[in-house]
């Protein structure tokens, strides 16, 4: 593959026919799990809604030219591909259009969005779409963890072996003790979460990239309170929240310790999608003029599962060496907020801390919430409008995997 990387800013910044570029990129509103406006939304009507959405944006593109659809999901209903496909072919897509979904835990939508990048970029399919699905809502809880395992997993001498079922609240605790990340830093570092994703919402800075959601809301005592209803903002920001109220939270996954509720990432709902293609290909087919941005390519690496959280501070500069650009080069960071631990020790060991207003600037999981099929694709829509609105070239997506891996890629937008 690094003979499709073009290396070096002036390279990455380039056009060529052979760029792996980026049309649209849309998502649902991101809601609390149980609690927030999806949360009787199945996870392929959300995907659903913003496959139609795509498909509205561009009426003069034939739906057969779509070669390929790969989703991210961690917990979907049905197993496999069943949920997405049907979904897919609900909406327009023909039965030519393949199908698949992809599971890397938190970077499931950053595989899927890289294996449609590496598709194209070879010549295997020459249009594709590339996102997220996950209702945790409906599947999160006993379907996390597996319960039943082979004996000789559960007993094996190998700690590293038996640390990726560890739960990620307690690799989180590892990591602030490991590498002294206080309660109150990581308290703070939620708040600003919070302050600017609110701040982002009341300036209607999401509002180009979500795609309203209208679906049922259930009463489960009286279904004469069934109605329908339409999703337009995501609700799980809290325009309130200080780092006192926060300060007064218990701690969530261990006594004693200092990740709580609010300054972890928040069990959400959402979807999410792009439409991908070579550029060569978006000229013959009439549509250069909308292109928004390019994938610049991807590595991902592993680390020890119970501390995986760290996983972007080895991602990001082994993508930077990949690609041949410097830290400066980068003009926004989205760093996923699993855990305000995690993602200041990443922030720090990366040597960002001294410009904290390209990390995250419209806030992360912790305000916005984490669906984790779904959040490599959220991320991805917002770096691009965002970068569009502040007129910033080149931007990196990362993500800390559950069972210890980190995933970054390079994006650049046009």
């Amino acid at each position: 593959m690094s003979g499709f990387i073009q290396k070096g800013i002036k390279n990455v910044l380039a056009k060529n026919p052979h760029d792996v570029v980026f049309l649209s990129a849309l998502r649902t509103p991101i809601t609390r799990a149980k609690k927030g406006g999806l949360r009787d939304a199945y996870d392929h009507e959300m995907l659903a809604t913003v496959l139609k959405a795509t498909l509205q944006k561009f009426p003069n593109l034939d739906p057969s030219k779509i070669d390929d659809i790969c989703i991210g999901t961690v917990l979907s209903e049905l197993g496999g591909s069943k949920a997405g496909r049907m979904a897919a072919n609900h909406v327009g897509i023909p039965t030519t259009t393949s199908f698949s979904t992809a599971n890397r835990a938190c970077a499931s939508g950053l595989t899927a969005i890289t294996h449609i990048a590496n598709s194209l970029a070879v010549g295997q399919i020459d249009v594709g779409i590339a996102g997220g699905m996950e209702s945790m809502t409906r599947n999160y809880g006993s379907r996390a963890i597996p319960t039943e395992l082979w004996d000789e997993l559960k007993e094996s001498p190998v700690t590293d072996a038996r640390d990726c079922i560890m739960g990620m609240g307690l690799t989180s605790e590892n990591v602030a003790e490991r590498y002294g990340v206080s309660r109150r830093d990581q308290d703070a570092f939620a708040a600003e979460s919070q302050r600017r994703a609110a701040r982002a919402q009341s300036s209607g800075f999401f509002d180009v990239e979500i795609v309203p959601v209208t679906t049922r809301w259930v009463d489960p005592e009286n279904a004469a309170n069934n109605k329908e209803i339409t999703v337009t903002k995501d609700d799980g920001i809290r325009p309130t929240t200080t780092v006192e109220k926060l300060a007064a939270m218990k701690p969530a996954f261990k006594e004693n310790g200092t990740s709580t509720a609010g300054n972890s990432s928040q069990v959400s709902d959402g979807a999410a999608a792009a439409l991908m293609m070579r550029r060569s290909t978006a000229a013959e087919l009439g549509l250069s003029a909308q292109i928004i941005g390019k994938w610049a390519g991807t590595q991902v690496t592993g680390c020890a599962p119970d501390e995986m959280g760290v996983g972007p501070a080895l991602a990001i500069p082994k993508l930077l060496s990949y690609t041949g650009i410097e830290k400066e080069d980068v003009g926004i960071w989205e760093i996923n907020e699993a855990f305000a631990s995690q993602a200041l020790y990443c922030v720090r060991k990366l040597g960002l801390e001294g410009d904290m207003n390209r990390v995250n600037p419209n806030g992360g999981a912790i305000a916005l919430g984490h669906p984790l099929g779904a959040t490599s694709g959220r991320m991805l829509t917002t770096l691009l409008h965002e970068m569009e609105r502040q007129g910033h070239g080149v931007g990196v997506l990362s993500k800390c995997i559950g069972t210890g891996m980190g995933m970054a890629s390079l994006i650049v937008r046009e």
